[in-house]
């Protein structure tokens, strides 16, 4: 049996938080405008997601996977970072979770990079 266990170095996170729901609108604006600069302008970031869930939708879900430890740092210290977490952390309803995981197995492998 094969198991799929990534890539060696990459790092794979998720954080979570809740938002009062006045904030919401301007939450997502935010989301939308942060995860367009991760986008555009860090190739470390191989994966970023945010997910909003469905029956309380001022729960969400970010899902990031870094190549390795550097492009997390660089992340980090990103003017981008400390502007989302600026607009977001003041609107959470207690402070963001972040949690690292270690791949166990996938239904495929992700594409080369």
């Amino acid at each position: 049996m094969t198991h799929i266990q990534g890539n060696p170095g990459e790092i794979h996170e998720l954080a979570r938080y809740e938002v009062r729901p006045e904030e919401l609108e301007e939450v997502i604006a935010a989301i939308h405008e942060f995860v367009s600069y991760v986008r555009g302008n860090e190739p470390g970031a191989l994966r970023y997601e945010v997910w909003q869930e469905r029956e309380r939708p001022t729960r969400f879900v970010h899902l990031f996977v870094w190549r390795d430890e550097e492009a997390n740092r660089i992340h980090g210290e990103s003017a981008a970072v400390k502007k989302f977490a600026g607009i977001l952390y003041p609107k959470c309803l207690a402070p963001v979770e972040f949690i690292e995981y270690r791949q166990v197995d996938a239904n495929r492998e992700s594409a080369k990079r």
